[in-house]
């Protein structure tokens, strides 16, 4: 089983920038594809990226802003974001599945998820 830990959230300015991170357990850890995830109040949970064997994958949105990285060593992923907007204040979320290259965006195709970390950017 694996067991997913997010930290990084916080409250920032627009403008400003945070780095979330995902320690991961309880499985290989270079064996696992690794996503981000959002979910605003009262929407959907949303893509945000994914990183994988097959490389990264980003939604439109946070093309250009956000960058998805990997240390295989400290069984972590993380998600540096930067000229963080308004409507990037969600919980984020980090998920985890055990395809090599399963950079996936649909949510469904994650096995694994951790507890999520509010993230809120200020206007």
């Amino acid at each position: 089983q694996v067991q997913l830990v997010e930290s990084g959230g916080g409250l920032v300015q627009a403008g400003g920038s945070l780095r979330l991170s995902c320690a991961a357990s309880g499985h290989t850890f270079s064996a696992l594809a690794m996503g981000w995830f959002r979910q605003a109040p009262g929407k959907e949970r949303e893509f945000v990226a994914a990183i994988s064997w097959s490389g990264g994958n980003y939604a439109d949105s946070v093309k250009g802003r956000f960058t998805i990285s990997r240390d295989n060593g400290k069984n972590t992923v993380y998600l540096q974001m930067k000229s963080l907007k308004p409507e990037d204040t969600a919980v984020y979320y980090c998920a985890a599945n055990n395809d090599y290259y399963g950079n996936y965006v649909s949510s469904t195709r994650y096995n694994y998820w951790g507890q999520g970390t509010q993230v809120t950017v200020s206007s």
